[in-house]
């Protein structure tokens, strides 16, 4: 609280709309890390994984969000309102967001309604779910001999329908946000817009997790092959030739180790 001529005037806080990454918290950027660990009030996604809630300190406020494509519990404001009432009251507030705050995690429009609040706040971005899926599943999001383009997508627009003519006329991949619950819709509007049913696909469940999933199949079997597999949200829908040019790493399934040094191990 400051005083100006005679009249004792509370001093907003501040907000910091963070990015968390794709779920694993080695993931965080520094600034993020240094934002959750110092935190008095932190409103964060259920996207957010409870490992990097674990950060906060014990005596934090914390002020838990849903996010969800069907059933948000903030879908008609899109910035929660405890979050604006504690930044007037003069409380600095972290924003936690799975992610990148500024892809598909609604940072936009969270910072214009600070800023029409008056609100001084902060944007840290973090790292998008889909370079998080790129990097733990081994599959590229651009490659030389395939793809010179990535487009990210939604498959839930604010007014309805989304229309994918455009994404499908490309030959790029395009990674689809939000997908499990239109997954089919997403294929079959696909192929009728052009890409072959042919077209390699992939969906990763929990990216970058211990509990990460990964199903490959193509267009026109993806769903059916999801819906078998029992795969959970949240998740992303890779679509495009990179899928067939996944590559994992030897490091990721156990390895005799004097075979491996004695060069017995077949090249992957």
């Amino acid at each position: 609280m400051i005083e100006q001529d005679g009249v004792r005037v509370v001093r907003r806080g501040k907000v910091w709309l963070v990015g968390a990454g794709p779920g694993d918290p080695e993931l965080l950027t520094l600034k993020a890390h240094r934002l959750v660990s110092q935190a008095a009030v932190l409103a964060y996604d259920e996207l957010v994984s409870p490992e990097i809630l674990a950060l906060a300190p014990p005596s934090a406020e914390r002020i838990p969000v849903g996010r969800r494509a069907a059933g948000c519990r903030h879908h008609e404001a899109r910035i929660p309102p405890m979050v604006v009432v504690r930044a007037i009251e003069g409380h600095d507030v972290v924003r936690l967001k799975g992610g990148d705050p500024m892809v598909f995690g609604r940072g936009g429009e969270e910072a214009e309604e600070l800023d029409a609040a008056r609100v001084p706040f902060e944007l840290v971005p973090g790292i998008s779910a889909a370079l998080g899926a790129a990097a733990s599943t081994g599959i590229p999001l651009t490659h030389r001999d395939v793809a010179s383009s990535v487009t990210f997508a939604t498959a839930h627009a604010a007014t309805g329908e989304v229309n994918l003519d455009e994404v499908a006329r490309g030959s790029g991949t395009v990674v689809f946000y939000m997908g499990l619950g239109r997954l089919e819709a997403t294929c079959d509007s696909l192929v009728a817009a052009g890409r072959a049913k042919g077209t390699p696909a992939a969906v990763v469940s929990k990216a970058t997790r211990p509990d990460q999933r990964v199903v490959v199949g193509t267009l026109a079997n993806i769903a059916a092959r999801v819906r078998a597999e029992g795969i959970e949200a949240p998740a992303l829908l890779l679509v495009g030739d990179v899928v067939a040019r996944r590559v994992v790493s030897i490091a990721s399934a156990p390895v005799d180790v004097e075979q491996s040094l004695s060069g017995s191990v077949a090249d992957p």
